[in-house]
């Protein structure tokens, strides 16, 4: 098993996956309907992110890689899942 993790303005939050699972099986540990509504996931490591201080700055200084339904999750990634209905 890896961890990776999701950060949103309130909290950050560790979730367990299968090594080498594709972005979208990481996705359904949150919800199972972000399987199927996959989109793409916006991907940074730990370090980057606390050297970054958030989000937003890592945005602005271009360091989130857009991976699509194929991305293999690292242990450590921390992702922002973009989800559709």
């Amino acid at each position: 098993l890896i961890t990776y993790f999701t950060a949103g303005e309130p909290e950050v939050r560790a979730w367990p996956c299968e090594r080498d699972a594709p972005a979208p099986i990481a996705a359904s540990k949150i919800h199972t309907d972000f399987e199927k509504h996959f989109i793409r996931a916006e991907v940074t490591s730990v370090d980057e992110l606390v050297a970054a201080g958030s989000m937003e700055a890592l945005r602005a200084a271009g360091k989130l890689r857009i991976e699509g339904r194929d991305y293999r999750v690292k242990d450590g990634d921390v992702i922002f899942f973009r989800i559709g209905r």
